[in-house]
């Protein structure tokens, strides 16, 4: 039998399970709500957002993996075009570009055409300091950091905060060596 190639973006998405994007999106801005209830600095709504991403990230690349059939990327230009044409659309059902290439091939932006999560969001006054998508960057932190990449994932543009898109700047760190627990000739 013939190894099974790397599927699409589109092709997973069509033949994974979804909730409504309805739902989805108002699931989340209840979270976000309750965390700026909770929390009332806009900063620590930020930071947690993060952190709730992070560890969705470190869980969803096992998914991602397993569903995807993708191989081991080359590098990280590699990777960042992974997630943008395969992950975005398996999860969240929207493409994304990468654009913005920094010499070293180190750090990229990536430009989402659509943001299924800011349906229905308009920010207060009172909030303009909110990166309200802030789980995305965690997200795609640690899915990275859990393939040995250690990154730093920021936004740089955000329509909700007046831009023209939704861009995330992702800068490659470092690569964590991969560590065995053990040897196999022990």
């Amino acid at each position: 039998m013939a190894p099974v190639g790397p599927r699409s973006g589109d092709a997973i998405f069509s033949s994974i399970d979804r909730v409504n994007a309805e739902l989805f999106t108002l699931t989340y801005g209840a979270i976000v709500r309750q965390l700026l209830t909770d929390l009332e600095e806009v900063e620590e709504v930020n930071k947690q957002l993060d952190q709730m991403g992070y560890n969705i990230g470190i869980r969803l690349i096992d998914e991602f993996l397993a569903k995807s059939g993708v191989s081991r990327c080359v590098d990280f230009k590699e990777t960042a075009e992974m997630i943008a044409k395969v992950g975005f659309k398996m999860f969240l059902g929207v493409t994304a570009s990468v654009t913005s290439w920094d010499a070293d091939g180190t750090c990229c932006s990536i430009i989402l055409e659509d943001n299924p999560l800011v349906d229905f969001v308009e920010l207060p006054d009172t909030c303009q300091g909110l990166y309200y998508c802030n789980v995305l960057s965690g997200v795609i932190r640690g899915a990275l950091e859990m393939v040995s990449m250690k990154t730093e994932v920021t936004w740089t543009r955000d329509v909700l905060r007046g831009d023209d898109a939704y861009e995330l700047q992702v800068k490659l760190l470092k690569q964590v060596a991969e560590e065995y627990p053990y040897k196999d000739d022990e």
